[in-house]
């Protein structure tokens, strides 16, 4: 079983260093400021926790782009919650057992977890990379979302929906910019270049 803690904790030690004034900044994904990636953070983390506990209804069954995500306003204390929360129901061996369903799509519940850990990874990325922090995983949390990414090919919906084409990365770059670049954005993405 993957272990969602490292990403989770990575992305939720992350949130410390969002400032007010970077919520209306540009993320690596062009439909989001980082007040939408943080709303889209907030809303897969209780989505992909509820995947685990197989607790199915709208927070599973709701497609991720059925709507542009919404940040509250208590978002500082509630998404560090909320991913602690998430990381600790995959640790539970019967999360990865059996089907459940994310995103309106049922799966096989092992293919839910690595999306989930996949999701982190890469919008973990993309919150660091829109402002300005470092960003580092253990390469087992990289190396499933390599795996993951590789897998399926550019029109798959387990890639989900804010993940483009892959882009070219030469093959001895760094494990990260690898899945950055399967993910579908550059690994050398900059705010100044998104203006």
């Amino acid at each position: 079983m993957p272990d969602l803690r490292p990403a989770a904790d990575a992305v939720a030690r992350l949130l410390d260093g969002v400032t007010d004034g970077q919520l209306g900044d540009p993320t690596p994904l062009p439909a989001y400021t980082v007040r939408e990636l943080l709303g889209h953070l907030a809303g897969l983390a209780a989505a992909f926790r509820d995947t685990a506990l197989k607790k199915l209804g709208p927070t599973t069954d709701t497609p991720p782009d059925s709507a542009l995500p919404v940040l509250d306003d208590d978002w500082r204390t509630v998404l560090p919650e909320r991913l602690g929360r998430l990381a600790a129901a995959w640790t539970a061996p019967e999360a990865w057992e059996g089907t459940t369903r994310a995103g309106g799509v049922t799966l096989p519940a092992r293919v839910a977890g690595e999306v989930a850990l996949n999701e982190l990874v890469v919008h973990g990325w993309d919150l660091a990379r829109a402002t300005g922090q470092p960003y580092g995983l253990p390469e087992a949390s990289l190396r499933v979302s390599y795996e993951l990414l590789a897998a399926a090919g550019d029109d798959d919906p387990l890639r989900g929906t804010n993940f483009g084409p892959a882009v070219p990365v030469p093959a001895h770059a760094p494990l990260l910019d690898r899945v950055i670049g399967l993910s579908g954005r550059a690994p050398g993405w900059t705010p100044a270049a998104a203006g």
